[in-house]
């Protein structure tokens, strides 16, 4: 079986939207994923501030990561994120998921996002399904 950072780096190497949110993988356990990206202006809506489809897409991509880490296909069938604090641009975005629980065909997981200050911006919550395909 592949270690999850293989799948991960497999995952990316496929992953046009991650690449253009300029996302690095940081470290891939099996069940954690530990993901970072920077905030640019086309990121920003109206009001200056990172739109929240940009905090959410770092939060889904982290959860994906951490998810498919075991080998299995999985994918997200709820998730819903709390946006804590306002995203600048130029603000370097840490997400760190968490394995809750893991049974064979659900997965719950947390996503803590912070900022460059330490400070959490954003957490997500997700639940995956856990499917017999296998990574290859």
């Amino acid at each position: 079986m592949s270690s999850g950072n293989d799948i991960a780096q497999k995952m990316m190497s496929q992953d046009a939207f991650s690449k253009w949110l300029g996302i690095e993988l940081l470290k891939v356990g099996i069940g954690s994923s530990k993901l970072q990206m920077k905030v640019r202006k086309e990121m920003t809506n109206g009001f200056g501030i990172a739109h929240g489809g940009i905090t959410y897409a770092l939060a889904d991509s982290a959860l994906a990561f951490a998810a498919n880490s075991y080998g299995n296909i999985a994918v997200s069938i709820e998730t819903q994120i709390s946006h804590i604090t306002p995203v600048r641009i130029d603000d370097e975005l840490t997400a760190v998921t968490t394995e809750v629980s893991k049974t064979a065909k659900l997965a719950v997981y947390e996503v803590s996002i912070f900022n460059q200050k330490d400070i959490l911006v954003a957490h997500f919550k997700g639940t995956v399904y856990i499917k017999k395909d296998l990574h290859k």
